[in-house]
């Protein structure tokens, strides 16, 4: 369900690598959460970092939404860079299982599929 992998490299620039990644494979970043500072900026004591991107291709999510429309609740995609004791990871929930939960259309899981491999994609290469 999910894929995620360490890497040796910063937080910042594991982030800076994976918004790289993202529009080298024709995604875009539609949004980054800062999920750290914006639990800290509301008095919470987190230690970690993490940076939640909100990825999208218009393509492929058109396609999901002529398919079904309340499918726009899975949508966009959602690669986090965060930390975990000392160590920075990046990783994604899977859109084929996710999506497979959702809907049984068998075009949908094919699009989940390539979505699936580009987003893993983007995350080996930001590692």
């Amino acid at each position: 369900m999910y894929y995620i992998v360490q890497t040796t490299k910063s937080f910042e620039q594991a982030a800076t690598d994976l918004e790289a990644a993202v529009k080298r494979n024709g995604f875009g970043v539609l949004h980054i959460h800062d999920l750290g500072n914006t639990l800290r900026s509301k008095g919470i004591d987190f230690k970690e970092n993490c940076k939640v991107f909100e990825v999208c291709n218009p393509a492929q999510a058109a396609k999901v939404l002529a398919a079904d429309m309340k499918l726009n609740m899975a949508l966009p995609c959602r690669i986090s860079v965060y930390t975990e004791n000392n160590e920075t990871k990046i990783g994604l929930i899977k859109p084929v299982p996710m999506l497979a939960s959702l809907s049984q259309d068998k075009t949908l899981q094919q699009t989940a599929k390539e979505v699936e491999d580009k987003v893993i994609k983007m995350v080996d290469e930001a590692k």
